[in-house]
């Protein structure tokens, strides 16, 4: 996960699709663009959609989020994240961070726990 700028919790790294992309393709940018890994299509499978309460607005706002499964270390990726420019810090998490994080974040994590790829 990572630490956007001036924010004190933990989000999944991703963003907004620009009108010509895909999900699939915005998160393979979004990826380069908050962590440096370099990724492609394949590199990338669907693990569903969160809707959960967005963090820091209005009551009642709903964030809807498409989840993905990265694996890294493709020909073109070094497997290592780093922060960016967008992000203050990268770091790997167990559900022990769950409390670091919003509401979509803990949703998330109890799926990868249920999945069994963390903790």
């Amino acid at each position: 996960m990572v630490r956007a700028r001036a924010r004190d919790v933990l989000y999944l790294p991703g963003g907004k699709a620009e009108p010509h992309e895909t999900d699939v393709e915005a998160a393979v940018r979004e990826a380069l663009e908050e962590t440096g890994l370099r990724l492609t299509a394949d590199d990338v499978d669907p693990f569903g959609v969160v809707l959960e309460p967005a963090h820091g607005q209005a009551p009642g706002t709903m964030v809807a989020m498409t989840l993905f499964l990265v694996r890294p270390g493709g020909p073109l990726d070094s497997a290592t994240p780093v922060a960016s420019a967008e992000v203050d810090e990268v770091e790997w998490v167990t559900s022990a961070d769950a409390d670091r994080c919003p509401p979509a974040g803990v949703e998330t994590l109890r799926r990868l726990v249920a999945a069994e790829l963390i903790d």
